[in-house]
């Protein structure tokens, strides 16, 4: 008998597993607690670093379970209560998860199979359809239960592989046996299909240990010592797979001549019919096409109907070494970083040396944050001694920028300002709890991110902007802004008289004011079906909780965002585009959304391309499509100035001697191409 695949066998050992976990737990109080006739099974939840919240499980009889799940990060985070049945073969037959989401959105989700037929409802749909009891149902927001449950199903499958319901299908990629320094042996799976990146569950026996994805981390308490530890051995595996990935789809190039093709120019300008041949990483010729010497030994790209331009500048990122791919594909080839850990230039140099895929870094931004619960917790520090350390930390380590965040006390903000600018270096951020923006820029910023950030200058100083407040009261208020009040036009006034620039990242007030529940986002609607299942699900959501009036009120709000972004470009405020979020796809939206503001399609680019580098001061070299200047390249199958949209069809992106192929890239990350 093969007793790994045999449903069965694999039935024992989830109850084998539950109930010995269940004895040894009665040795170590830590990790029991009693609810009724069971025991529950807890984890921790950290969230940055921090104790935030627990994972708990327990057996309520035969096949079925339930599950608590919460944690908290500065004012969201999710909180629901799970209960699963499961057939013999280990499947979901019942499920309901009732609480809220991580943006405290109701979740009323079910899935229910009689027969051979399962109805479910979700933030997605209400529906039914024919079911055999051999598919996975996987919830849209739940509790991590779903992972153990399909890391059991794939240990178990001949061919490694789970059906997923209504549709998808999930892959164990990898099982890999790993040894702890306590000598405690585990398994830790790379399971694909469920998102853009790899999914990784580490597992004894039968039983999931933790689940370690990016800053959330949620493991089981008798291991909990062990996290960093197991961090640091899925980190290595995780850039394994990313390494491999960099070769597979790098093509290094040497000469590229590519011919007849349309060249946008830093001035704005259109050139049709041109032959741009790079050697090696710069730049060499832009002739009229057939009036140049084509090289006997050039790799030759027929460019005919189609736009060339510089690679794009994302004015607001953070980056990690997954999201280098999107950024990529979607044609952006330079970003500023706007708060990370202080081991940033080290994934700097993995981008430059092309040993992991992602843009060139060309902004390093160092974070500060206040104490309190809301704290981001990248970097917090308790007095001002502390913060003014840590600026010259960051100026030590190379960093141009500083960001202050919304927990800081608003006494400390002009002396870490007068600091940073000491140092030469820019000081942008959130606007400190209990502030006004124009309290924050006469004390010295230079810039400020978010567009919901200008709104609250017009509401009150008495809003604590470290909690959802920050978000709700402009979506509330903020279509009652009048741009020809003296209020509004004394604050243009201090923008323009002190150079500030704004970094609007309107695209995400989108998603979050216009979304509706059960709908597909506009600010992703266009790619949605292209993406991966868990990601196709995330973007159903609606933004913040609104319903009846709010939702007229949030729409028109975000129309008066629009409304300032194209007033503030008019009265020569610098604004740039920048993502804070999905890389490539969210900047192509960010983009599209200024034009729809009112600014011109060309402007548009321009603001994308040669405005962001002459702000990051990499102009000589990047930026625009020049003899000399390096040969950051996006290919386009299209023309974005008669349609901005088209700047979603990238082909190809070139940087640092390398080409890279959208579709390959894509393909990589389990995502469709556009064509």
């Amino acid at each position: 008998m093969n007793t790994e695949a045999h449903p069965q066998f694999m039935k024992y050992l989830f109850y084998a597993t539950i109930i010995a976990i269940g004895l040894t737990a009665a040795c170590s109080q830590p990790t029991k607690q009693s609810s009724g006739d069971s025991d529950k099974i807890i984890y921790d939840v950290v969230f940055r670093e921090k104790l935030a919240g627990s994972y708990e499980k327990w057996s309520t009889g035969d096949h079925a379970f339930e599950y608590s799940y919460h944690y908290a990060d500065r004012g969201r985070g999710p909180e629901n209560i799970e209960k699963i049945t499961l057939n013999e073969q280990n499947y979901i037959t019942a499920q309901s998860i009732t609480g809220v989401n991580y943006s405290k959105a109701t979740v009323n989700e079910s899935f229910t199979a009689k027969g051979n037929i399962a109805s479910w409802k979700n933030s997605m749909e209400e529906s039914e359809g024919a079911f055999d009891g051999s598919k996975l149902y996987f919830r849209h927001s739940g509790s991590p239960a779903i992972y153990e449950i399909l890391a059991q199903l794939l240990i178990a499958s001949d061919n490694k592989k789970v059906d997923l319901y209504p549709e998808g299908e999930a892959e164990l990629s990898k099982k890999i046996p790993l040894k702890l320094s306590n000598g405690k042996s585990l398994d830790l799976l790379m399971i694909k299909g469920l998102g853009m990146n790899p999914t990784y569950i580490w597992m004894n026996g039968v039983e999931m240990v933790a689940h370690i994805s990016g800053n959330l981390h949620v493991i089981k308490k008798d291991v909990s010592s062990m996290r960093l530890e197991m961090k640091g051995l899925q980190d290595d595996i995780e850039d394994e797979n990313l390494i491999e990935i960099a070769k597979r789809v790098s093509h290094k190039v040497d000469k590229v001549l590519i011919q007849n093709v349309n060249v946008f120019t830093a001035d704005g300008a259109l050139l049709p019919g041109q032959d741009v041949l790079v050697e090696g990483l710069n730049i060499s010729k832009i002739n009229p096409t057939g009036q140049g010497t084509t090289p006997g030994n050039a790799q030759v790209i027929d460019g005919t109907g189609k736009t060339l331009l510089p690679g794009m500048f994302d004015m607001h990122t953070h980056n990690t070494k997954f999201r280098g791919l999107l950024h990529l594909a979607g044609g952006v080839t330079s970003v500023r970083d706007l708060a990370n850990n202080k081991q940033l230039k080290e994934l700097a140099a993995q981008f430059d040396n092309n040993e992991i895929l992602g843009p060139q870094i060309v902004t390093f931004c160092g974070i500060i944050d206040g104490p309190g619960e809301f704290a981001n917790q990248r970097n917090v520090v308790e007095n001002l001694e502390e913060g003014l350390s840590e600026i010259q930390d960051y100026k030590d380590l190379g960093y141009q920028q500083i960001k202050i965040y919304s927990s800081i006390k608003p006494e400390w903000v002009l002396p870490l300002t007068e600091k940073a600018h000491e140092l030469g270096m820019r000081v942008s951020g959130h606007i400190p709890a209990f502030m006004t923006a124009t309290q924050a820029i006469n004390q010295g910023y230079n810039e400020i991110q978010h567009i919901n950030m200008l709104f609250l200058n017009f509401l009150s100083d008495t809003i604590d902007t470290r909690t959802p407040l920050r978000h709700t009261m402009p979506a509330k208020h903020g279509a009652d802004l009048d741009l020809n009040s003296k209020e509004y036009l004394d604050f243009v006034a201090l923008l323009k008289s002190k150079d500030i620039l704004v970094d609007p990242t309107v695209a995400l007030f989108e998603n979050a004011y216009v979304a509706q529940k059960g709908e597909p986002s506009p600010t992703y609607n266009p790619i949605i079906k292209r993406l991966p299942l868990m990601n196709q699900r995330s973007y159903y959501s609606g933004g913040l909780q609104k319903d009846g009036a709010l939702v007229a009120r949030y729409k028109a709000s975000f129309q008066k965002m629009l409304d300032v972004i194209h007033d503030l470009f008019q009265r020569d405020i610098t604004i740039v585009p920048g993502t804070d979020g999905l890389p490539g796809f969210l900047y192509h939206r960010e983009l599209e959304l200024y034009e729809r503001s009112g600014i011109p399609a060309v402007e548009v680019l321009k603001l994308a391309t040669i405005t962001s580098a002459e702000i990051t001061g990499v102009s000589d070299s990047f930026g625009s499509i020049e003899v000399g200047k390096r040969a950051d390249l996006i290919l386009i199958d299209g023309d974005p100035l008669a349609d901005i949209s088209d700047i979603r069809k990238v082909e190809w992106t070139m940087k640092g001697a390398y080409l890279y192929y959208a579709r390959e890239l894509y393909e990589a990350m389990g995502i469709k191409h556009f064509k």
